[in-house]
Order: structure tokens, then C-alpha cells, then sequence
């Protein structure tokens, strides 16, 4: 890439800020770990969110994280052809998911803010069918305020709000208070 165009001025590739989106990674089964270190060891940010679950091991009882959303994680990285490859060789990555190296599709900045904020305020999340359907919600007060997602079910003061990355097709549940929900616009 040529910094300087041949009139002294700099060229339009170099004003340009790379842009940068969220990928998903699709790994081997159980390599959402190795592979998220050694995207984070050649530079990329890479995000694997987790959940904690309860496993029996030799008796014994004790938290663990797994992978909020098995065989998947996310990278942050302007994705040109050398970026791609390099994703591509890492042990454990089946592919980028979208298409080619020039066409993959980004996930949505809002969807993995959901999922940092509901990691960060430690709330218990559960597996969920992907919805596409349904009231789709705000949380006003607390520590998921501004959370947006599907409220599906509903009891005199709690709810089920739904979280979905629609790339993966997959989506997750937090039970929310719904005292603090308003419909979204």
C-alpha cells in the first residue's frame, strides 16, 4: 500500500481508517479456548464469551466457564486477505463465517456489546432457540440498563429476555426483572 500518491499527497487507501468489525470463528468442537489464545498471541482481538456451569469431576463439584455459544468465537480485526489467512491457520478454526475473505458477513457491534454487558454483570444465562419473533424489549434500570433483546416469557415480576447473534443462529437467555422493562423502539 502507497502511503503518498505520485502528486506528494497522501493516497485515499491511506486516509481511509481500516475498519474493523466483529467476525465469528467457527472452531472444532472444544477448541474455543486454544484457538482464542492464539488469535490474542498474533495480535487480533478475539472475544469468547463464557458462562459458568457447575461440573463433576472425581467426585468433586466445582464452577467452571464454557462457551457461551459452543464451537464459536468472535474476532475484532479489519479482515484483508492476510488477516483471513492467518484466522484461517490457527489450530482448531474451521472458518470465518460469512463468505469469501472479501465478502464475510460482520456481527452487529449491539449484539456483542449484549453479550460483554450480561458477562460483565454476571448474570445467569441459559441455552435458547433463536428467535427471529416476539416483543423485542429495553431494560431501564440495573445492571443490564439499556439491554435490548426479546422478552418470551413472563411471570408476575420476571422475564426471560432472549440474546441473539443471528450469524450463528444461536441465541441465549438471562431472566430479567420486568418491573425495569420497556418496549424497545
Amino acid at each position: 500500500m502507497a502511503l503518498t500518491a505520485s502528486n506528494g499527497q497522501p493516497s485515499r487507501d491511506a486516509l481511509r481508517p481500516p475498519s474493523s468489525y466483529w467476525f465469528a470463528v467457527w472452531t472444532h468442537s472444544r477448541c474455543e479456548q486454544l484457538v482464542h489464545d492464539q488469535l490474542v498471541g498474533k495480535g487480533f482481538q478475539a472475544y469468547l464469551p463464557t458462562v459458568k456451569n457447575w461440573s463433576r469431576r472425581a467426585g468433586n463439584q466445582h464452577l467452571i466457564d464454557q462457551p457461551m455459544f459452543p464451537g464459536y468465537l468472535f474476532v475484532n480485526h479489519p479482515m484483508d486477505k492476510y488477516s483471513h489467512v492467518e484466522v484461517l491457520k490457527s489450530r482448531g478454526v474451521v472458518r470465518v463465517l460469512g463468505g469469501r475473505w472479501d465478502s464475510l458477513v460482520p456481527v452487529p457491534d449491539v449484539e456483542i456489546e449484549s453479550l460483554q454487558q450480561v458477562q460483565r454483570a454476571g448474570a445467569a444465562v441459559q441455552p435458547y432457540p433463536h428467535l427471529r419473533e416476539g416483543q423485542r424489549v429495553r431494560i431501564e434500570a440495573g445492571p443490564l440498563a439499556g439491554l435490548e433483546g426479546f422478552l418470551v416469557r413472563s411471570k408476575p415480576q420476571r422475564g426471560l429476555l432472549v440474546l441473539s447473534v443471528d450469524l450463528l443462529r444461536q441465541s441465549v437467555a438471562v431472566e430479567v426483572d420486568c418491573t425495569v422493562v420497556s418496549p424497545s423502539l
